[in-house]
């Protein structure tokens, strides 16, 4: 309870460094959706001074960064017995993991490769655990931080935008009617992101063949 209540206060006191922890938490193993955190923070800069739009998107980013690393590190070094057995466990559970989950996003990243770590950053279910096959392959660090880094900055553009854009929505009055209407317009995007990584994807194994 006592840590629902501490992400509760930088919710409630969003500044630059809560936005970088609580984007490290939800880039981490632990569920937490970016949805919370950079539209309303988008929002406040929006409607005053307190905030820049352009520092929320690179604070965020940051964040993202250093939870994607904690993932790729433990995977790194823990190794996928101890990383689905993990997976399995009660704690497991607790954070929302399951072995169905982490079999999915290694699956993912096999078939789409180090690109699968830019596209993952922009789907759902996939955005907080690309990190781990990428871990567990042991990908080289700089391609990882390449890949983490486009894809977080874009999806947190995406988020900052829409935050912005509400800002100059009549009948938004609440954080939860901005969380709610955030949620709808990620989820749609989510599913446009789908569709072009399968595209870009289905290109370049066509481009592969026609070469051979």
């Amino acid at each position: 309870m006592e840590s629902v209540a501490f992400i509760q206060w930088c919710l409630d006191h969003l500044n630059y460094w809560t936005i970088t922890l609580l984007m490290t938490i939800e880039s981490s193993f632990i569920p937490f959706p970016s949805e919370v955190v950079v539209p309303p923070a988008a929002y406040k800069a929006a409607v005053n001074d307190e905030l820049s739009i352009y520092l929320v998107v690179l604070f965020a980013t940051i964040g993202a960064n250093i939870g994607a690393l904690i993932n790729y590190y433990l995977a790194k070094w823990l190794g996928r017995p101890i990383i689905y057995k993990f997976a399995n466990s009660r704690i497991g559970h607790m954070c929302l993991i399951d072995e169905a989950k982490v079999r999915h996003a290694e699956n993912y990243f096999e078939k789409h490769g180090a690109l699968s770590t830019f596209i993952g950053r922009l789907i759902p279910a996939v955005r907080q655990l690309i990190s781990i096959p990428a871990g567990l392959a042991k990908m080289r660090l700089s391609t990882f931080l390449i890949y983490t880094t486009l894809g977080a900055g874009v999806w947190n553009i995406i988020l900052a935008t829409i935050g912005y854009y509400l800002s100059t929505v009549p009948g938004i009055e609440s954080e939860e009617q901005l969380i709610q209407k955030v949620t709808e317009y990620s989820h749609e995007i989510g599913y446009c992101f789908i569709a072009l990584g399968v595209f870009i994807v289905g290109f370049l194994a066509y481009k592969g063949l026609k070469k051979k």
